[in-house]
């Protein structure tokens, strides 16, 4: 897969919550090449202070030509991120890992929570081009209206059904999505996409094992370099050993990998 380091210009920010943000940025090399579960490294400061690129999923491209992250401050790095303006440029080096698979033939059911959602409608629209005859059933969580309900706008303008969960109970499920996935009626062939924190992907984890439906995991780990070098983004497999969560990932099969289950 190609990779490319440029300047990218910042063409529209977007404020979706008090602390959840949305970055536009044109790049035709990286968007023409980005696939659903790719992500990119990026430089938030002009110095060396942060020294690190941080890592963000690409949320979706447009027109081969401009890609969006998402993200939610945290931090330094992204609270720079949060202040910079249109006009801007930004050093990106994408598309990196390898990204989700999916089958048209199949029930496709894609879960994220938090900022996990963000490769998914990617992923979603992919699947819309791709597969007209079964759109994909969506279920997102994240802790409250606020910060689920822009985050589920996108999904239903691309004409998806969603099914929503809060930890607070202030939209849809009051719980987790598992408790929705229990709801379902999943077809033994379903293909589940799931992006989100640890405990959430180790929960629809296990619900899949027991239910026997195929399961694949982006997985979200701190990343120094992004491309295998660091060792700093190792994830437990299941076999024994380690893999590169950066350039192995970071898409899993979720059988592949060493889950702790408390």
């Amino acid at each position: 897969m190609s990779q490319f380091q440029e300047k990218t210009e910042i063409t529209r920010i977007e404020r979706l919550t008090p602390d959840v943000f949305r970055i536009t940025l044109e790049s035709s090399e990286i968007a023409s090449r980005a696939r659903p579960g790719q992500f990119v490294m990026v430089r938030t400061g002009d110095g060396k202070d942060p020294l690190l690129r941080r890592p963000f999923s690409i949320s979706q491209t447009s027109s081969g030509k401009y890609f969006q992250i998402l993200f939610k401050v945290i931090g330094r790095g992204t609270s720079m991120l949060a202040h910079c303006r249109e006009g801007e440029y930004l050093s990106i080096l994408g598309p990196l890992g390898s990204g989700f698979t999916f089958d048209c033939k199949a029930d496709n059911c894609l879960v994220g929570g938090g900022m996990g959602i963000a490769p998914l409608l990617f992923l979603g629209k992919s699947m819309l081009r791709n597969c007209t005859l079964k759109p994909p059933t969506i279920v997102l969580g994240a802790r409250n209206k606020e910060e689920l309900a822009p985050l589920i706008k996108d999904f239903k303008e691309l004409g998806l059904s969603v099914y929503p969960a809060t930890d607070d109970g202030s939209l849809g499920t009051h719980g987790l999505v598992t408790d929705i996935l229990k709801g379902l009626d999943l077809a033994p062939t379903c293909k589940m996409s799931v992006c989100g924190p640890t405990p959430m992907m180790t929960a629809v984890h296990l619900f899949c094992k027991k239910k026997e439906i195929s399961c694949q995991v982006s997985m979200e780990t701190a990343m120094a370099c992004g491309m295998g070098a660091c060792l700093g983004c190792i994830v437990p497999l299941a076999k024994g050993g380690y893999a590169h969560a950066c350039s192995d990932g970071p898409v899993f099969d979720a059988k592949e990998l060493l889950w702790q289950v408390r």
